[in-house]
């Protein structure tokens, strides 16, 4: 479509005449233009439904903090393998949005029920949480990558459309799960100090 239109500046077409597009590549640019909209929706979703699960407004904020990692994965995936972040690759990373926050939800819900049930201080209950539920995370995040390695490897025909979604799944676990061990718990303290000196004022 870029070419098409810097092929329509280079030739001058006069004023008169009125180009667009029509078709696939009319319902290409629409699909594009409401993309970061969808993305937003789906994330002010799952802080509601968070929200309410927990009745807290800071732990959503701390399992959706997971999100940003996954995206800089998927998307450094895609330009080390030179491919377009194309519709395929955005309904990967909109896969990766319910993958990735899995590993938050298993550390928060652990660790607020070591709080307020054995009476554990933040600290210990996030320690705990990422020392029990390192082994599942770990196991559910290599069952998705596994999964999308042939995606990503694979060949034949329509190989070109499923190689952005394999893409952005395998380079979004890995660099999410690298990363959310380590900040998820820092968030987790964090909020928890803040909420403690909202208190104390």
């Amino acid at each position: 479509m870029r070419a098409i239109e810097d092929a329509e500046r280079e030739i001058g077409v006069p004023p008169s005449v009125r180009t667009s597009f029509q078709g696939a590549a009319l319902a290409f640019r629409a699909s594009l233009s409401s993309t970061l909209l969808l993305i937003l929706a789906a994330i002010v979703a799952m802080y509601i439904v968070l929200g309410v699960l927990y009745e807290s407004y800071i732990h959503p904020v701390t399992i959706l903090s997971t999100l940003p990692s996954a995206g800089v994965g998927a998307l450094l995936a895609l330009l080390l393998f030179r491919e377009d972040l194309g519709i395929v690759g955005i309904i990967g990373i909109i896969l990766l949005i319910g993958i990735v926050k899995k590993n938050a939800i298993m550390m928060i819900d652990f660790a607020l029920d070591a709080e307020r049930i054995e009476g554990k201080s933040p600290r210990e209950a996030i320690t705990q949480a990422c020392l029990l539920r390192f082994r599942p995370i770990l196991m559910t995040t290599l069952s998705a990558l596994f999964a999308g390695l042939p995606l990503m490897l694979g060949g034949g025909v329509g190989s070109e459309l499923r190689h952005p979604l394999g893409l952005t799944m395998v380079g979004g676990l890995i660099v999410s799960q690298l990363l959310t061990l380590f900040t998820t718990p820092v968030v987790y303290l964090f909020f928890d100090s803040f909420k403690k000196q909202k208190q104390t004022r």
